[in-house]
């Protein structure tokens, strides 16, 4: 396997993300975030990448930031390491192709904000996800923008407040895993998640995703004034007209992509 922290793969046009430090238990180093930054970039601008698939191997998925990056250093050091763990998560949102975690084990702290930051998750039945900072009294402040998102204010709040891991399943009920598979096909339920999405046009699946985390954040009436704009720019667009067309004849589209 390809050394570094962040193995990068492209399988069927699907971009394969493996988080590689296992002995480290994943954790989001300073090198692992440039180096997920690095690959994102990469991503955003290959023709041939419609989707992509973050992952982990070992007993862990992430175990979140490396708090020995975190002890006895400068104000800048902090500052500079915050932002980039935002940028990572930022860039994760804006990258117009869609991102599913694929979470096999323990995903903590600043691993649980990127496995809620993604578009998807995919989970092993034996997966479990916690923000226990509060127990090394640093509590996941960030980490819980990405939670609060994805599961809503109380059960937010009561992950963050007691750091209590919750189970695949408890997850999925939250709102934070779309799906809970056996650990034994979580790659190729996870895979067959992505090959569903990318039969669809990389323009579509772009703007579309765009639009979403655009108008999510806003009241009813300015969420319709963004998606009324999006829907006309959209149906302007080649493969809507291709689609439309191909639909209406009965017959398979042909993307421009």
């Amino acid at each position: 396997m390809e050394k570094g922290p962040v193995v990068y793969d492209v399988i069927d046009g699907v971009a394969i993300l493996t988080l590689n430090n296992p002995e480290k238990r994943n954790a989001l180093s300073r090198q692992a975030l440039e180096s997920l930054r690095t690959r994102l970039d990469v991503i955003a601008q290959a023709p041939d990448v419609k989707a992509v698939i973050i992952r982990a191997v070992g007993p862990v998925f992430s175990s979140g930031h490396d708090l020995r990056e975190l002890v006895d250093g400068k104000e800048e050091e902090y500052r500079s390491l915050f932002a980039l763990c935002t940028d990572v998560m930022e860039a994760i949102r804006r990258l117009p192709k869609p991102v599913i975690a694929q979470v096999h084990a323990l995903a903590t702290a600043a691993g649980c904000q990127l496995a809620a930051t993604c578009d998807l998750v995919v989970a092993s039945e034996n997966a479990t996800f916690a923000t226990p900072g509060v127990r090394t009294g640093l509590f996941c402040t960030t980490p819980g923008v990405a939670l609060s998102r994805a599961v809503g204010p109380k059960k937010a709040m009561e992950m963050l407040l007691t750091g209590t891991p919750i189970s695949a399943r408890e997850a999925e009920r939250a709102g934070l895993v779309n799906r809970v598979v056996p650990a034994d096909r979580l790659e190729e339920e996870t895979m067959a998640l992505a090959r569903q999405i990318i039969a669809a046009s990389a323009y579509t699946l772009g703007v579309g995703k765009r639009a979403f985390y655009e108008q999510i954040t806003l009241d009813r009436p300015r969420a319709y004034e963004v998606a009324q704009k999006v829907m006309v720019e959209n149906t302007l667009a080649p493969d809507a007209q291709e689609g439309m067309r191909a639909f209406l004849e009965k017959r398979k589209p042909r993307w421009g992509n």
